[in-house]
């Protein structure tokens, strides 16, 4: 069972995306993260970045020995609705730290909008998610989730262990020069090689 913490946008593109695949899929907000979270194989932390650590952590026990897919931005936003400085140095680190017997794996968020998660073919250029986590059992998890919603192996990039997360994080701080330059269009982050 996997289950999708928020209600944003995030969760309203992961969840029928993952539900259509066929996994049981429930979701959580406010006030039944813990039920929702509870017996889950994986958790998707969809909640905002600001609010995340603080959250999760308090759902250390129903998290435990699960893997947690983190795919919040640790921002600050802005008047203008972007990214206006990281509100941590490492936020998907310091969930890792918060909950030690918990698999933290770091994807999809380097991928805007959200629905782009779950339809990554609809870009005309391949685009590249990565991967940030200490245990890799827990991303070879995160890797099928990822084919399920259409992600081909080649465009999944495993960046090592999850102190590296604090490179992809990083990249919301790009969001608003790039819509600056190219306008309010869907774009990913893409490694040619």
């Amino acid at each position: 069972m996997i289950t999708v913490l928020g209600a944003g946008n995030v969760a309203r593109a992961l969840v029928p995306a993952l539900s259509a695949a066929g996994h049981d899929v429930r979701t959580g907000t406010r006030g039944t993260l813990a039920d929702a979270a509870a017996g889950a194989e994986v958790v998707v932390n969809a909640l905002p970045g600001a609010v995340s650590l603080e959250v999760l952590r308090g759902l250390a026990p129903v998290l435990a020995g699960a893997v947690l897919v983190d795919v919040a931005n640790p921002v600050e936003i802005g008047p203008d609705g972007f990214a206006s400085r990281l509100l941590h140095a490492n936020l998907a680190a310091a969930i890792q730290d918060a909950l030690p017997r918990t698999r933290v794996v770091k994807a999809l968020n380097t991928v805007g909008p959200a629905p782009l998660m779950a339809a990554p073919a609809s870009l005309g250029t391949p685009p590249s998610t990565f991967l940030c986590g200490d245990d890799p059992a827990a991303k070879r998890v995160v890797a099928g989730l990822l084919a399920d919603l259409g992600w081909r192996p080649e465009w999944i990039v495993d960046l090592g262990g999850v102190a590296n997360a604090w490179w992809p994080e990083s990249f919301a701080l790009m969001v608003r020069p790039l819509i600056g330059a190219l306008g309010p269009v869907p774009f990913a982050l893409a490694v040619a090689r």
